[in-house]
């Protein structure tokens, strides 16, 4: 299966051009003919950093002719134990322009377009229907249902992957005849219950082994060569160092790609997921959990109060800052509830204030009457109360 691009119209190889990709060439599955489609082919990146860092690399290196950049991030210094397409100087830069100049050093004849903006349902349409294929390497579920159905609507291949942690998934969607995202995933999981990278943790070497393998499949499809992804999701366990393979096929009731589709055009993504943007302000009250900000909380504590306060994050996640609350970590919560006084108040903590709501929920439900959750966690802590404190 290769996708379609005019043979007629395929440009001519440069002298310098036959040198540089002289490994490929030789290879009879690609050849002169092949190197120039790769060379006529216009790629999107959805994403530069932990995916598309390693792939947008090595299609630089291959000799895509045009490579298309999406992303409206900044380089933080969290970012470069996995992101290697940028370094320790780039801190603070835009991403896409720090992508950009690396792509550019490797190969400077690629013609880099970067769309400096966050993909929306108001923008995917236009900004996808110029590239003959689309590599997702997005962290989050709206994008990524957002990108499928884009390229659906638009009849263009997906490289699809994804990571987290140790694991980490790849596949081709949106073929004519292979499924799509939806097909997988029909319905996302409810808002919190799949923690991101941020707060899980990923193997930095993952988004490596995992972007190279979608930078290949992009390749094959332009090639037209070997057996894509389509169909199948390959799962990657680099703990173990497996790769499964799970069969799948076209659902026939797809609201995005069955016969009987009900998405004829993009949706709003973010409530799709049961996401709301958060407000300027904390709600006083969430799921029926109040909510405390971190200076209300400052100001008990400076008045001297005697106060319970449940920090549900990991060990080391305490190691590098705490405020002194009691360490029970949420899948320990359950097993130790006798260490959690029913009588007292109960304020709850984590990172950012979504795993302390879940446990605050789940105290309530368990029969503690006076629950609290402090909004924004340990990073609104340190933002707001104490700049010295380290961030993770």
């Amino acid at each position: 299966m290769a996708i379609g691009i005019d043979a007629a119209a395929l440009p001519e190889l440069t002298r310098n051009e036959l040198s540089r990709y002289s490994r490929h060439i030789i290879l009879p599955e690609v050849g002169t003919e092949g190197q120039r489609r790769l060379k006529a082919a216009r790629v999107l990146c959805v994403g530069t950093g932990g995916l598309g860092s390693p792939l947008a690399f090595y299609l630089a290196a291959s000799g895509i002719g045009t490579l298309g950049l999406v992303d409206f991030d900044v380089v933080d210094e969290s970012n470069l134990q996995r992101q290697i397409i940028h370094s320790t100087a780039d801190v603070g830069r835009k991403k896409i322009d720090s992508a950009a100049d690396k792509l550019l050093a490797l190969n400077p004849a690629l013609n880099v377009v970067k769309h400096d903006t966050l993909l929306s349902s108001s923008n995917a349409l236009d900004i996808l229907k110029d590239y003959d294929i689309v590599a997702d390497g997005t962290d989050n579920f709206p994008t990524r249902y957002l990108v499928n159905d884009a390229c659906v609507l638009l009849g263009k291949p997906n490289a699809y992957g994804s990571i987290f942690r140790f694991e980490g998934q790849a596949s081709v969607f949106a073929t004519e005849q292979g499924p799509c995202y939806r097909c997988l995933y029909p319905e996302p999981p409810p808002p919190g219950l799949v923690p991101s990278c941020a707060e899980g943790g990923v193997l930095g070497i993952l988004p490596g082994l995992v972007g190279v393998i979608q930078a290949t499949e992009v390749i094959k499809l332009i090639l037209g060569k070997g057996e894509s992804l389509a169909g199948r999701l390959l799962l990657v366990d680099s703990l173990n160092m497996r790769f499964r393979e799970l069969k799948l096929r076209k659902n026939p009731d797809c609201p995005v790609c069955g016969p009987n589709r009900t998405i004829t055009k993009l949706i709003d993504y973010q409530q799709f997921c049961g996401l709301t943007p958060e407000p300027a302000q904390p709600a006083a009250e969430k799921n029926g959990i109040p909510q405390i900000t971190v200076k209300e909380l400052k100001q008990r504590i400076d008045g001297g109060e005697n106060l319970q306060i449940i920090d549900v994050r990991e060990p080391f996640e305490y190691d590098i800052a705490n405020i002194g609350a009691k360490l029970v970590p949420q899948n320990d919560v359950p097993n130790r509830l006798a260490e959690i006084d029913r009588d007292r108040e109960v304020i709850v903590h984590c990172k950012a204030g979504g795993r302390s709501q879940k446990i605050a929920e789940f105290l309530k439900q368990s029969g503690y009457s006076h629950v609290v959750n402090v909004a924004g966690g340990i990073l609104a802590w340190a933002d707001q109360i104490d700049p010295t404190m380290k961030k993770y």
